[in-house]
Formats: structure tokens, sequence, C-alpha cells
């Protein structure tokens, strides 16, 4: 198992960017795909036709969300994916930290997080 911890700077408000990575109409307009996401902690969500899926933990509106994502059989440690909100004069500061990524999936996940999942975000905020 491997950790990933990244920073990302993405033109637009933290609460704005709450938004656009919980609300599913507005995941929708940055993946290009139907999102299931709800804020109730314990549901379970799904993103890119499948190709993220897992559970919300917590959310700290604005600030702070927190996931389990799952990876095939059901893992002893499990996979949390923490990303935190913070201001920054160019818009968002975002901690991304990806925790218990198994092995065999830590490169892809990595390319997922870098030239997808963010990568896609910027593009919708016109970086």
């Amino acid at each position: 198992m491997k950790d990933y911890k990244k920073y990302f700077i993405i033109p637009a408000p933290p609460e704005e960017l709450f938004i656009a990575l919980t609300n599913p109409a507005t995941i929708q307009l940055w993946t290009g795909e139907p999102a299931v996401m709800s804020l109730e902690p314990g549901s379970e969500f799904s993103l890119w036709e499948d190709s993220i899926v897992g559970r919300n933990l917590e959310f700290e509106i604005g600030k702070k969300i927190v996931q389990q994502w799952y990876f095939g059989e059901e893992e002893e440690t499990p996979s949390i994916v923490t990303i935190k909100l913070h201001s920054h004069a160019q818009g968002t500061s975002v901690e991304l930290r990806h925790t218990n990524i198994p092995d065999e999936a830590y490169e892809e996940i990595v390319e997922g997080w870098n030239d997808v999942y963010f990568a896609s975000l910027l593009d919708f905020y016109g970086e």
C-alpha cells in the first residue's frame, strides 16, 4: 500500500470548488459524465461511469471532503481520500491526500489524479 499527497491551485473560490466536487449536476459539467454524489456521510458515490466509486465519510462545507475509495475486493485497510480546500491568492489551494492505495493501482491512480481529475477541474475553470 502506498500514499499520495499533492497540492493543486484551482482558480475558483473554495466554496465554489466545494460545490463542483460535491454537487452531481456540477460534477457532470466538468467530468462530462453523470455522477452519483450526496453530502450525506455514509452515502456511496460514483464518478466517470463507475471508474471511481466509494463511500462519503465526512464533509466540512467549503473546506473538506473525506471519502473511502473502493478497489475491487474489500480491503483490510480502507483507501481514504482527504481533500482540503484553502483560500489562495489565485483561488483555492487544494491539499489532496490519498492513503492506502494498492501497489498495483498506484501509478494509474496518481496519473488519474493529475491528468484526469484535477486536469478536468483546471480546464473547467479556464486554466
